[in-house]
């Protein structure tokens, strides 16, 4: 429901619960779970006010990944159908699972640019355990179209990512990466190695014009012995999205002045696909067309990471 109480506009979120009410930590007026309000302490007997005719918005929400989602329908396609929420890929169980998030000062395009950039990793990630730019060499890669975003197809993982390297060393077989990017927000990373798979998702929301959060989900099935490998995992990707955190805020100084962007042919061009997808998607929303998708056919694209 919105957060916000229709009496002194106090959140709802800073109240408590009472039974399955939830009430203002204001004045207790309470609303149920449609957003119906069913108590105001203060009326006295016999007042006039219709407690029924009070409300607060609600929306349809549904838990899944560890998360609870949430559809805000668009004031432009009024009777748009729920989509279905996009689930985290999870080939067999049982899995291990995290979940991270972190609050980012950019602006939400500038976020979402950082899930599709594949060149800041040696310079922004400096880890042992991942790249540098001793490592960087040349890559070819091959991406096709989705209906709403655009797939690195299958590929051997980098040569220069020691993680990678140590699903080779215990479970042998060839690892394969596949990367999706889906519109609004979403990125997709996919590693199977036989029947082994580590799976994960990063999202950008919007809080506001210059602020945003970041969420990364991963599920795996892998080096699940070693001990304490969960909390392993959150480290790792906690000091991964930290990195990636510091990158935007401090990229966000220079943007203020509205520069000029140099963008690379190959290397930029996911980039370029994203703003074009989502010109596509708001041009189709506005006169109905279908989204004419800047990918026409499979795209081979080389760079140096």
């Amino acid at each position: 429901m919105r957060d916000i109480c229709p009496h002194r506009g106090m959140p709802l979120s800073f109240g408590r619960m009472r039974g399955d009410c939830i009430e203002c930590a204001y004045h207790g007026w309470q609303f149920d779970h449609k957003g119906r309000c069913k108590e105001i302490p203060a009326l006295v007997s016999g007042s006039s006010i219709q407690t029924d005719k009070i409300g607060v918005s609600t929306y349809p929400c549904r838990e899944r990944d560890g998360y609870v989602w949430v559809f805000i329908a668009d004031p432009l396609q009024p009777h748009q159908s729920i989509p279905d929420i996009p689930q985290l890929p999870l080939p067999s169980s049982p899995y291990r699972m995290i979940q991270i998030s972190k609050f980012v000062n950019c602006a939400i395009d500038d976020g979402i640019i950082g899930l599709v950039d594949p060149l800041h990793g040696p310079f922004v990630h400096q880890s042992p355990l991942w790249r540098t730019p001793a490592s960087m060499h040349e890559k070819t890669k091959t991406f096709e179209p989705l209906p709403a975003g655009f797939r690195m197809i299958p590929h051997a993982p980098s040569k220069n990512s020691k993680p990678y390297k140590l699903l080779n060393l215990f479970y042998g077989g060839s690892p394969t990466t596949t990367i999706d990017f889906l519109l609004p927000n979403q990125r997709f990373e996919f590693v199977q190695c036989g029947s082994i798979f580590v799976s994960m998702r990063a999202m950008v929301t919007p809080l506001t014009d210059q602020q945003c959060r970041i969420y990364f989900c991963a599920a795996w099935n892998a080096l699940t012995w070693i001990p304490f490998s969960k909390t392993l995992f959150r480290y790792f990707g906690n000091n991964f999205l930290e990195q990636d955190k510091q990158a935007m805020e401090r990229q966000a100084v220079g943007l203020r002045y509205k520069p000029a962007l140099m963008l690379l042919d190959d290397a930029d061009e996911p980039t370029k696909w994203y703003y074009k997808l989502k010109a596509a998607h708001l041009a189709s929303v506005q006169t109905g067309q279908p989204l004419e998708h800047p990918l026409k056919g499979r795209v081979t694209l080389r760079w140096k990471s």
